[in-house]
């Protein structure tokens, strides 16, 4: 094994409390437990939660909850997690070992294929299109899966990207993989912060070989909680479970308890209207902003999720930038290097509307400073 650098976790961890305006989240302003507890119109008090272990892979209640999000499913078929990390490095750990070759749709989170790459796993790319709105090249999925890949990884919607995908590579990724016994690994953690009405379509249900990974992080605004999950067939999700005996044993008490308060019926939606509420005022100020940028920018408008992946026309690398930006102004935003795109970056807009104007207003001055 060789340890490869999560290039983009690693920047934003070291970065993001010691700027003055963060634009490298993908999720919006995150609630306050107050705030929450008001949603909910609960007054619960925290400080009667007992502090010892809960059930190790989720209360009864908790993934009842989390089951009822999905057609068909039941609290056998969940796992819950110590955030969206852990349910990815667990399904990462039994494809890894069980199925070899992995087909990986790209650009995407790097923590997967970090950690394929650190295990000397072989990585088939499967490319997006900018040009057909971030759809995958399904003649290069299939060429992967004849080429000996047995599980595809989708973020769906896409982060950097923010595309969701259309039904129709999602109907022909369905009837791929099971003409091939291939696994989906499915992370849906920005399905319900759309941009627009209708809800992301999970992959839950299509075929028999679907694990999906969401988390509290972005729909939700909770990423404090460090709550996450994985759904899948129940005898596999019993394995897995085990799994997280080597990891973090079980998900706090207090994240347990508050996750449950979160997606009771009622409040769940008003949660997501907020998002939804939040990301689609701040996409409006982001494109005015785009509309005044003189052509430096170009960007498809994101399907889900408090990002815009924008190529940028300045003769400057994308890491050069983003610390100079960093540097001078005290603003971070994503580097389209860590995505192995160079001349992108991915603006975070899910900040508060003031502090989002000054990060935006910033950025142009950077971007000025760059082509004088």
């Amino acid at each position: 094994m060789r340890f490869v650098p999560f290039r983009m976790e690693r920047y934003q961890s070291t970065y993001e409390h010691r700027v003055r305006i963060n634009l490298s989240e993908s999720g919006v302003h995150p609630l306050t437990v107050n705030e929450l507890l008001k949603i909910a119109d609960k007054d619960t008090d925290v400080g009667d939660i007992r502090l010892g272990y809960g059930q190790s892979n989720g209360s009864d209640l908790l993934r009842e909850r989390i089951a009822s999000l999905y057609t068909d499913a039941t609290e056998a078929n969940v796992l819950v997690t110590v955030g969206g990390a852990e349910a990815n490095f667990t399904c990462f750990w039994h494809l890894f070992e069980t199925e070899g070759k992995a087909a990986v749709v790209l650009p995407t989170y790097g923590q997967v294929p970090g950690l394929m790459e650190s295990f000397d796993g072989r990585i088939l790319p499967v490319n997006l299109i900018e040009e057909e709105g971030w759809q995958p090249d399904l003649a290069a999925l299939e060429k992967a899966l004849e080429d000996g890949a047995r599980f595809v990884l989708i973020t769906n919607p896409n982060n950097p990207t923010g595309a969701a995908l259309s039904d129709a590579s999602m109907d022909a990724i369905a009837a791929l993989t099971a003409k091939h016994e291939a696994w989906i690994m499915a992370d849906e953690v920005y399905a319900g912060a759309e941009t627009h009405d209708a809800t992301t379509r999970s992959f839950w249900g299509c075929h028999d070989r679907v694990l999906i990974t969401n988390s509290l992080s972005k729909a939700y605004g909770l990423p404090g909680l460090r709550l996450g999950w994985v759904l899948g067939p129940s005898e596999l999700v019993n394995r897995l479970w085990g799994r997280t005996d080597y990891t973090t044993i079980a998900p706090a008490s207090v994240s347990d308890a508050l996750a449950c308060v979160a997606l009771e019926s009622g409040t769940r939606e008003r949660i997501v209207a907020r998002t939804r509420g939040i990301v689609r005022a701040n996409l409006g100020l982001l494109e005015q902003w785009m509309a005044g940028q003189d052509g430096r920018f170009r960007y498809r408008a994101p399907d889900a999720g408090a990002i815009c992946y924008a190529h940028y026309s300045a003769a400057v690398n994308s890491t050069d930038f983003a610390e100079k930006l960093r540097t001078e102004k005290g603003v971070l935003v994503v580097p389209g290097d860590h995505f192995g795109m160079d001349h992108y970056l991915r603006i975070g807009f899910g900040n508060p509307e003031e502090e989002l104007l000054e990060g935006l207003g910033l950025l142009r001055e950077a971007f000025d400073e760059v082509a004088g």
